[in-house]
């Protein structure tokens, strides 16, 4: 439709009608029985019949069939015969799952991520769905905060780089075109720096630390051309973000050039009056339509406020019809003015999802995200060796998050079925040796529905550890598939404690006291506290909740069919008493590494150091990276610098090294990290193979947020580090010269 017609259709709605476009509700509203629907969740919520009936958008409800009549029938009723949005959290995965997105982000290879987003686009679309809530770019470095399982890491520029690829697979060229859905954006802004890694906390971030760091993720995926965003929970500069005006207006739309639907999160809006910034109801819905959050999701704070406000002329009427605009403009792009079902197909649905292509793809995904953080020569495995298989992942189907809403547990690739094809069965035992999680930990864990862990009577669980123990004797080798419940990793699962559940510990320590040869295989939503497990194991794999085809995935890396080239996105914290910890710190003014015994900033209990730092992961294989060579001595704003090293595979089989960047600006106008990531390569080689490799650093590449607050570069030296981690100390020098 052209916007001419879009104009005079939004002139000629109702307030009301404006009003309601700008409503979302679940689709539990929609169902037959409305009269139930109206005494109770409506009733609850201050919605009336009316407002259900003109609701622009809902969410949570998908199904080619059943949205497809949805829309039917909505369009009857709507005055004007618009369609209806339908939107979903599909996080990375329909019903074919991938890895979570932080195992994504350590593949280091957003063309992948973007192939997972364009096949979870298609299963979503032909499921009758328009407007996918990801992907979730917050940066992270708290592993106590449960959603760092959704964000790709610590890193801006790795998240920027995966933000961009995912847009793009989510939305394409063009979002109307078949199989495609719209990308959101999310939460703007800074919510992955909530205080203490506790959920829904506040925020405190200098503006300097908050446009370096956390900006531009965001900025990455709306460049990408992201059709939605979504607000955040917390307040930055004291102003919740769903009503902070300077957040939404100058910098999303104004600096950032966001013309999109900007859509508040889960009942945001109503949350700023217990934030203390709205004093009732209608406060909220002025100040969130004045920072321009053009649907309010899952509150009545619009429907039931905004006429009024504009009647008493509290409110411009103007700001919500650049609102609706915006969400008919949205509509439009997907082209459901002409064909409100868009992809909906019943048929389509059953060839569609869980295809083989897609868990093709999903395998593929899983191999190339798991990280070898340790080995001793354990993996991979002789597959003729008496080996056995004791942990609760060992035949657990739950391995794919606490953030897959859409997808069913029962349609994963087991450890066990996958070992089953290609173990000796002869040779080969599988035992739980203890549940995911104690009787103690079982309590006040929770998900969607009716999702909840279930508890193991003590008699049991002994049984359980001494079948285990027994197998563990009579083995060569034991593999220990353990790791957080995917209750445990997700929204509101912050933990101040990131060890792995006791009553796993105990079974290690048990199986560790007659069997040295222990592969760890570890299933976590984020960061955890392995200093015990690193002791006692011999080697350990960090497989993350991999999805639908993690079994199988996991079964290719143990016997090396695979050969792990994952890297950490995060770091993995010595302890807890560390976190908040990245590579990309500040040096301080006393580092830890001057003469002086006492007066550095450091602790006095543990290293300054993670365990495992941004950018670690090992190989079954070896590679050698050369000194670093430098085609001149100097970058100016019209001649560009080449890096270059050699990069040897010194090992016996084929594998794939992901070599890195970093940059160190000496001195600026304000203190600089440490180290910044500025590129990564992925290089394969044979055995004996060797490559080289090269990054070009241009005057761009050195800009920050000067003292002045302006974006630019300054003269001066800087340190160019390449390796195959962020604790890499291989560098050359050059100067920027203006």
């Amino acid at each position: 439709m052209e916007r001419e017609k879009l104009k005079a259709l939004l002139d000629d709605m109702s307030l009301q009608e404006k009003i309601d476009q700008m409503l979302q509700l679940m689709g539990v509203f929609y169902q037959e029985d409305m009269e139930g629907i109206l005494t109770g969740p409506a009733r609850n919520m201050g919605v009336g019949e009316e407002d259900i009936r003109l609701a622009g958008s809902i969410l949570g409800t998908y199904g080619a069939a059943k949205l497809k009549k949805l829309q039917k029938e909505y369009m009857e009723k709507q005055p004007h015969h618009i369609p209806m949005l339908f939107m979903m959290d599909v996080i990375h995965g329909m019903k074919t799952i991938f890895p979570m997105p932080l195992a994504q982000g350590a593949t280091f290879e957003p063309e992948l991520s973007e192939k997972c987003a364009a096949a979870a686009a298609k299963e979503a679309a032909v499921s009758g769905l328009h407007v996918t809530f990801s992907p979730m770019v917050d940066l992270v470095r708290d592993a106590r905060w449960g959603r760092v399982m959704e964000s790709n890491g610590e890193d801006p520029y790795l998240n920027s780089r995966f933000a961009k690829a995912q847009v793009k697979g989510f939305q394409g060229e063009d979002m109307g075109a078949p199989y495609k859905v719209c990308a959101c954006v999310k939460h703007f802004a800074a919510y992955g720096g909530a205080e203490a890694g506790r959920e829904y906390n506040t925020v405190e971030l200098c503006e300097h630390t908050l446009r370096d760091f956390y900006l531009p993720s965001y900025k990455a995926g709306i460049d990408a051309g992201a059709g939605m965003v979504m607000t955040s929970f917390n307040t930055l500069n004291g102003i919740p973000a769903s009503t902070n005006k300077w957040l939404m207006r100058e910098i999303l739309r104004g600096e950032m050039g966001f013309d999109g639907v900007l859509i508040s999160d889960f009942s945001a809006i109503l949350e700023t009056i217990a934030h203390g910034h709205s004093a009732d109801e209608a406060d909220a819905a002025k100040k969130a339509l004045e920072a321009g959050v053009d649907i309010d999701m899952m509150t009545s704070v619009y429907s039931a406020n905004l006429r009024k406000l504009v009647e008493e002329k509290a409110v411009d009427e103007a700001l919500i019809d650049e609102g609706v605009m915006r969400i008919l403009e949205l509509k439009n792009r997907l082209g459901l003015f002409e064909n409100p079902y868009k992809d909906a197909d019943e048929e389509e649905e059953k060839t569609v999802i869980l295809c083989r292509e897609h868990r093709n793809l999903a395998r593929e995904a899983a191999g190339k995200s798991f990280v070898l953080l340790k080995n001793e020569g354990l993996l991979p495995v002789d597959t003729e060796k008496k080996i056995a298989f004791i942990g609760p992942y060992t035949n657990n189907h739950e391995i794919i998050s606490s953030w897959a809403i859409t997808g069913d547990a029962s349609s994963c690739i087991t450890i066990e079925a996958a070992a089953e094809k290609v173990f000796d069965r002869e040779r080969t035992t599988f035992h739980p040796g203890c549940p995911v999680l104690g009787p103690k930990e079982v309590k006040g864990l929770a998900g969607f529905g009716d999702a909840k862990p279930v508890s193991v009577p003590e008699e049991e669980q002994e049984k359980m550890l001494a079948e285990a123990v027994k197998a563990a004797k009579e083995a060569d080798l034991v593999i220990m598939p353990l790791g957080e419940h995917y209750l445990q990793s997700g929204e509101a699962t912050s933990r101040a404690m990131i060890d792995l559940p006791e009553v796993q510990m105990r079974l290690l320590r048990e199986v560790a006291k007659v069997n040295e040869n222990i592969v760890v295989v570890l299933f976590n939503g984020r960061p955890l506290d392995l200093r015990e497990v690193s002791r006692l194991a011999g080697s350990v794999l960090e497989v993350w909740f991999p999805g639908t085809e993690g079994g199988a995935a996991i079964v290719d890396a143990l016997t090396g069919k695979v050969n792990p080239s994952g890297k950490l996105p995060m770091s993995f914290p010595y302890c807890v008493g560390q976190v908040p910890v990245h590579y990309n710190a500040y040096v301080t003014g006393r580092p830890d590494n001057m003469g002086q015994v006492r007066f550095r900033s450091k602790y006095i209990d543990i290293p300054n150091e993670p365990l495992y730092p941004f950018g670690y992961g090992l190989s079954y294989t070896q590679f050698e990276i050369s000194p670093v060579r430098l085609d001149g001595d100097a970058v100016t704003a019209k001649k560009a610098l080449t890096a270059s090293v050699t990069v040897k595979n010194t090992g016996e089989r084929a594998g794939t090294e992901v070599v890195q960047l970093y940059l160190q600006d000496i001195a600026a106008s304000v203190v600089r990290p440490l180290k910044e990531l500025k590129g990564f390569r992925k290089v394969e080689l044979k055995a004996g193979e060797e490559k080289e490799v090269t990054f070009v650093i241009d005057e761009p590449m050195l800009r920050f947020l000067r003292a002045d607050g302006t974006v630019g570069s300054e003269e001066g030296d800087f340190s160019l580090f390449i390796g195959n981690s962020s604790n890499t100390d291989n560098q050359a020098k050059f100067r920027y010269e203006a």
